[in-house]
């Protein structure tokens, strides 16, 4: 691997930058479409605990750390779409 590909990849920033955007695009929901800031953490935080998931695989932390990112990411999914439901309806 070259020198930027090996930062980018086997250090896991890759996954920094992408975390970067999820924030960049949590500050435009809750300022530009006027979502509450609870309902744009509830959007967006399932998506971040799989990429933290991701990074700590690329970076080489012990499978525990990957399984509990992964384990987080499916009840924040079911409380993001709770609170969708209760709100649609």
């Amino acid at each position: 691997m070259n020198g930027v590909a090996t930062w980018l990849y086997a250090q896991g920033h890759a996954i920094d930058v992408i975390l970067g955007v999820l924030l960049v695009e949590a500050v435009w929901l809750v300022r530009w479409r006027n979502w509450p800031p609870g309902a744009a953490v509830l959007c967006l935080l399932p998506g971040a605990a799989l990429l933290l998931a991701v990074r700590a695989a690329l970076i080489g932390l012990a499978w525990p750390w990957v399984a509990l990112a992964l384990a987080l990411s499916f009840p924040a999914h079911l409380a993001d779409v709770m609170s969708r439901t209760r709100r649609a309806g």
